[in-house]
């Protein structure tokens, strides 16, 4: 584990300097805000996390075309921490904010869409939306297929996802296979 507070001073005054010689809008503000709520949320401070993350997506929305690829990773980093949160239908909806965006932008094979599959099916084997599930891990499984190597861990998660969403229908066999 990291030492957060470490982290989380020295992040504190990068923000403070920059929010002195910087347009509140600039690009690394929002980039110092982002790390900010990633450390938040991997000291499981989530509300805070949600507070700097948010910050960061008000400063792109600001400063960014509407279908900006940061965008999306805003708004997909702000559904982890609601997925973290078990806050699944606030997840899911920046889940689906950042994909609209990433489909507009990214080739149909990129592997960001296929993350991006996974996070929404992720969310919908949370609540028990399992063929919801299966299809959004059908479809991030055929992305990583084509765009990546058959031995990368993404694929094989994927895979994995599958066979979970299988056996939660009820569907042993297909699991297995």
């Amino acid at each position: 584990m990291g030492d957060y507070s470490k982290a989380l001073q020295a992040y504190k005054i990068s923000v403070k300097k920059k929010e002195i010689s910087l347009d509140p809008n600039h690009p690394s503000l929002a980039a110092s805000y982002s790390n900010i709520g990633a450390v938040y949320q991997d000291m499981g401070k989530y509300l805070k996390a949600i507070e700097f993350c948010e910050k960061d997506l008000k400063i792109k929305e600001r400063s960014l075309p509407s279908n900006h690829p940061d965008l999306a990773i805003s708004y997909s980093n702000i559904g982890v921490v609601h997925k973290v949160m078990g806050d699944y239908s606030k997840a899911l909806e920046f889940y689906e904010k950042s994909h609209q965006i990433l489909e507009k932008v990214l080739p149909e094979n990129h592997p960001s869409l296929a993350t991006s599959y996974n996070n929404m099916g992720s969310v919908y084997e949370s609540i028990g939306e399992y063929l919801k599930a299966l299809q959004c891990y059908e479809k991030s499984y055929k992305i990583y297929e084509i765009s990546l190597p058959e031995n990368h861990p993404s694929l094989t998660n994927s895979y994995n996802n599958i066979g979970s969403a299988y056996d939660s229908l009820g569907e042993y066999l297909k699991a297995l296979e």
